[in-house]
């Protein structure tokens, strides 16, 4: 992190409320809501100052939010499930049984000979004819076995 945006990360605190609404109109362009509490302000500003810096949200973990925002109920109980961060254009090699696989990582989903899939684990469960995690088989994690033993 920058010294200049740790610097304003931490005088953010120190900020009398008038400032802290000057620094909200500066940042988003409209003022804060009246009744917004100083205690809420700051980690909200912080957030702010650090994406204007650094960039956002992944548009990967932005659909994932909007998914689960779409329909909280049924998203309640569900677990939060983290993909790796692939981008695509990525390319994923795998030898099986003398053959060469591979699959190219698209915006959204996977593509497979020409067919497109929503995951990895239905591709390896196409060339295995077998279920298996389809980070393990492509070598994007390790097995629980491999992970014990170090």
């Amino acid at each position: 992190m920058s010294t200049e945006i740790s610097t304003k990360l931490q005088e953010l605190p120190c900020l009398p409320k008038p400032e802290l609404r000057a620094l909200w109109q500066e940042l988003f362009a409209q003022p804060a809501h009246p009744r917004l509490r100083r205690n809420l302000m700051i980690p909200i500003l912080a957030y702010r100052i650090q994406e204007n810096a650094y960039g956002g949200l992944t548009p990967f973990t932005r659909r994932c939010l909007q998914k689960l925002a779409a329909n909280p109920e049924q998203n309640r109980k569900a677990p939060l499930l983290l993909a790796p961060q692939l981008k695509p254009g990525t390319k994923l090699l795998r030898q099986w049984q003398g053959e060469m696989h591979e699959v190219l990582v698209a915006d959204e989903g996977f593509e497979y000979r020409g067919k497109r899939y929503e995951s990895l684990s239905e591709i390896a469960r196409q060339i295995t004819g077998t279920r298996w995690s389809g980070p393990l088989f492509f070598g994007l994690k390790q097995s629980q076995k491999a992970r014990s033993a170090q």
